[in-house]
């Protein structure tokens, strides 16, 4: 069922990175939840012309810029924000991209919702559970671990926290550490929409790194609604919270799931290429103050998801 059109009363949802992976989705619950969404992409011309899902409220705006950000936020006048525009891809090669967009692109958006007449009732910043590090080999990891990065990425969401407490008594800010998550839409640079990918076009081998590495990995649609959710709830703001399943999984397991889902059988090679330096081995949260904070969400298996992947088969 698709959401009925809101009106020009509705309030109005900011989301920067609007046509990402997550965006998108984030867009279309927000949009179902009775939103006008506008969203910040670097996007073309002819996305821009479309908008989001066909929202026709997207603009090109380049976060690094201030004036940019100035301008849209004064014509946006938001209830709500949800900031997920960032250099998200831990190999990236162009780090020093990396660090202005992550941190100095978050300042110039919170400087200019600061100077709002009526700020917005809540700013959902998405950081991520890589500061965590290897804060632990084997137990779940809540918000009081201690951070650890261990990639430049990391580092920056990190630093971006840092920030953002500077902007605490100014607005009602929220700070999502989001673990891993997948779902329709990811890029084939990401692990899990590649190995779907591999199996969905029965490929005869996949190459891939370390395999042994457990993850806690979320459908897309519940870190959804779990932002849609920390947008709305009274009383979370000022705090960090984790947005994970407090299960892991192996990519070995992964590749099983895969395996008995297609019925197909594919030779896997270790190609030292795709082993990181300083890789994280396991990266597990505790939801339970998110569970606490926001209720519990909707419960959508991995394998659920991976099913709902190899069916759409739309890989990017």
């Amino acid at each position: 069922m698709s959401a009925a059109p809101p009106s020009d009363a509705a309030p109005v949802a900011l989301v920067t990175g609007a046509t990402g992976f997550t965006g998108r989705h984030l867009c279309d619950a927000l949009r179902h939840a009775g939103y006008r969404v506008i969203g910040t992409s670097h996007a073309t011309a002819d996305e821009a012309a479309n908008g989001p899902h066909g929202t026709g409220d997207l603009h090109r705006v380049d976060l690094c810029s201030a004036d940019q950000v100035q301008a849209l936020v004064r014509q946006a006048q938001p209830t709500v924000v949800a900031h997920l525009a960032a250099v998200s891809f831990v190999p990236h090669g162009d780090v020093d991209a990396m660090y202005r967009v992550n941190i100095v692109g978050a300042r110039h958006l919170l400087q200019a919702l600061a100077q709002l007449p009526r700020p917005p009732r809540r700013v959902v910043l998405a950081s991520s559970a890589n500061i965590y590090g290897n804060a632990s080999a084997t137990g779940l990891l809540d918000e009081d671990t201690p951070a650890a990065p261990v990639n430049d990425y990391a580092v920056s969401k990190l630093a971006m926290e840092h920030m953002a407490c500077l902007w605490m008594a100014q607005l009602p800010l929220v700070l999502a550490r989001p673990f891993n998550y997948t779902g329709v839409g990811q890029s084939t640079r990401f692990v899990l929409p590649k190995i779907v990918a591999h199996f969905q076009r029965r490929a005869d081998c996949i190459e891939l790194g370390n395999l042994d590495v457990a993850r806690d990995f979320s459908d897309v649609r519940t870190v959804a609604q779990a932002y849609v959710r920390l947008l709305e709830t009274p009383g979370v703001e000022g705090r960090a919270l984790n947005i994970c399943s407090g299960q892991a999984w192996s990519l070995q397991q992964v590749l099983r799931e895969m395996q008995d889902l297609t019925g197909h059988a594919m030779q896997v090679r270790i190609n030292p290429a795709f082993v990181r330096a300083h890789e994280v081995r396991h990266l597990v949260g505790n939801p339970a103050r998110l569970r606490q904070a926001i209720g519990p969400l909707p419960s959508i298996s991995l394998p659920q998801t991976l099913r709902w992947m190899h069916e759409a088969g739309n890989f990017a």
